[in-house]
Order: C-alpha cells, then structure tokens, then sequence
C-alpha cells in the first residue's frame, strides 16, 4: 500500500509539469495570429508612405515575423530585398550581354547598364552595413549617409533605363531590360522612402 502511494506522489508532479508545457503551447499558438496580424498591419501602414505601396507590402509582409514592429528591421529588410533583386537582374543582364549579334547601340546600353547596376549594387551593400553600425551617437550622420547612398543607388537605375529610350532600342532585349531595371527602381524607390521615415526621428533607434 505504501509503495502504490509513493508511485501516485511520483506522478502527479510529472502530470503537473505536462500541463504547464501544453498550456504554454496552446498560448502560444493562440498569441501567435494576433503578433503576426499586428505586424502585417505594421507593414501595410508603413508601405502607404511609399510611391509604390502594393509592391512595397508584397515584398515585405512575407518577412512579417523577422520585422516585428522595428522600423530599423523594416528599413533592412527593404534594403535587403532591393539587394537581392538588383544582383538577380545585374546577372541576368550579364548573360544578356554575351548574346552574339546584340546591335551595337544595345550592346552599349546593355554594357553601360551593367556598370552602373553594379555600382546600384555597391551602394546599397553599403547601406545595409551602415545600418547594422547605427547607434544614438552617430544616428544622424549614419542615416545621412545611408540616405546618400539609396538616392545614387536610384540615380544608376535611372541612368540604365534612359540608355534604353528611344524607338531604335526597341525589341526584346529592351522589354526584358526595362522590366527589371523598372522593377529594383520602384522597390529602391520604397527603401529610400522607408529610409527617410525612419531617419526622421530619432526615437526610433534600436
């Protein structure tokens, strides 16, 4: 008899243990739509300052979760987003350009392109860097730079879709081109405005 009572004592406390941990999960899980939903509400919010706000918030809200709320983790993830399309479309520009028989005025749009993709590219890797380097002391003149930074990243895409105008460049590969490049442009152009937002005060430090 006393051996059944000691076993029965021995249990209860694992019972008790295994309720507590199936509590936490069903909180959790029942927390879990609610911080995902404020996020998102976060995003759409912040990607209605934007010029482009729909593509701003189909590029974003995937990341919902890793931006939380945090306007600095917003404006990496933007920028980072950028990245990875600008890299995609400048790879792609460079197999573009291996193609034999591209018209000579092509070729050299093509060519220029890939230069100053490449220096978009730079910059916005610069950009992201300085971000992770963003304290209260040098807040301002980071930001400053950063700013700098993603404005010239634009200015290059810009300068890569005007080598495409004019009627003599049409064709596939300019349909092609100008896709892309119009593309990393609208979504450089929402970090740009995501990095202002956040540059614009100073409460909103990490």
């Amino acid at each position: 008899m006393e051996v059944s009572s000691l076993r029965h004592w021995k249990v209860i406390p694992i019972l008790l243990i295994t309720l507590q941990f199936t509590t936490n999960m069903v909180l959790s899980l029942v927390d879990a739509p609610f911080d995902n939903q404020r996020n998102i509400e976060y995003i759409k919010s912040s990607c209605s300052s934007t010029t482009y706000p729909r593509l701003c918030y189909r590029s974003l809200s995937i990341y919902a979760n890793k931006i939380d709320t945090s306007p600095r983790l917003l404006v990496d993830t933007a920028l980072n987003v950028t990245l990875k399309a600008s890299k995609s479309t400048s790879r792609l520009m460079v197999k573009i350009s291996r193609i034999h028989g591209l018209r000579p005025r092509v070729a050299a749009a093509m060519a220029d392109c890939i230069e100053v993709i490449g220096d978009s590219v730079d910059e916005l890797q610069q950009s992201i860097e300085e971000l992770g380097h963003v304290s209260r002391s040098n807040f301002p003149l980071t930001m400053s730079d950063i700013q700098t930074w993603v404005s010239a990243a634009l200015t290059d895409e810009d300068t890569c879709m005007d080598g495409f105008a004019g009627k003599s460049m049409n064709g596939n590969v300019k349909t092609m081109v100008r896709k892309r490049i119009v593309k990393i442009a609208h979504l450089t152009s929402n970090a740009l405005a995501l990095v202002n937002n956040y540059a614009s005060t100073q409460s909103n430090l990490p």
